[in-house]
């Protein structure tokens, strides 16, 4: 790998920049956008069936927040009738909506640095193809009278000029292709995550002004 990095010469430095901070990228989000962290499936039917018959305690609010992201749009719900027994359902749907904003935000974090590196890094592999292609051309100026008129050049500098183009474009690829495909995956688990976050926000509105009628 060294001798690899060697041939490559300086322009393949920001490629494998580009790639730690990717595959840091994607643990992340591979921890942070697990289910059980997300939307755990049971999750609603039991908040439904921990309020079927009075508002939860702060405690258990607080508790349901601190559970998962669904918990804390869920949470946000009941917070507001807590606060407010005699708000309209209007006023209940924007102070859930605002608590799914803002988890939205957070699943959504850092996507846009792994596409930026998906579509930064074919172009740094371009720039250290141009970078070889330059050191290629100059190898093939003479160094002296007599190889000028034989036309020769120097053998090691153009070896080294096709070793940066070669390896800067492959590695520009090897870095891009994965990060595009974890961006894609991340991106339709966050959009899939979303619509279940807000299918269980409409189910539990609808609760809500269930319980405030028995009340």
């Amino acid at each position: 790998m060294l001798s690899i990095i060697q041939a490559a010469g300086w322009p393949i430095w920001p490629l494998i920049t580009c790639s730690v901070l990717a595959l840091a990228l994607i643990f992340e989000r591979f921890v942070a956008l697990k289910t059980a962290r997300v939307a755990p499936p049971k999750l609603l039917d039991e908040a439904i069936t921990v309020s079927a018959k009075s508002v939860p305690t702060p405690d258990v609010v607080n508790q349901l927040a601190q559970n998962s992201a669904l918990g804390e749009v869920l949470a946000s719900g009941l917070r507001a009738f807590n606060n407010n027994p005699l708000c309209t359902e209007a006023d209940l749907r924007a102070t859930m909506e605002g608590a799914g904003r803002t988890v939205a935000h957070r699943l959504e974090k850092y996507l846009n640095a792994l596409a930026t590196i998906a579509s930064a890094a074919p172009l740094l592999g371009l720039l250290g193809t141009v970078i070889g292609m330059i050191e290629i051309f100059g190898s093939q100026v003479g160094t002296g009278g007599a190889s000028q008129a034989m036309g020769g050049g120097n053998p090691a500098q153009l070896a080294h000029g096709i070793s940066v183009a070669l390896y800067n474009t492959a590695f520009g690829l090897i870095v891009a292709i994965p990060a595009l495909i974890f961006w894609r995956y991340f991106r339709s688990r966050v959009d899939a995550y979303l619509l279940t976050l807000e299918l269980a926000s409409e189910q539990f509105v609808r609760h809500i002004l269930r319980l405030r009628k028995t009340k």
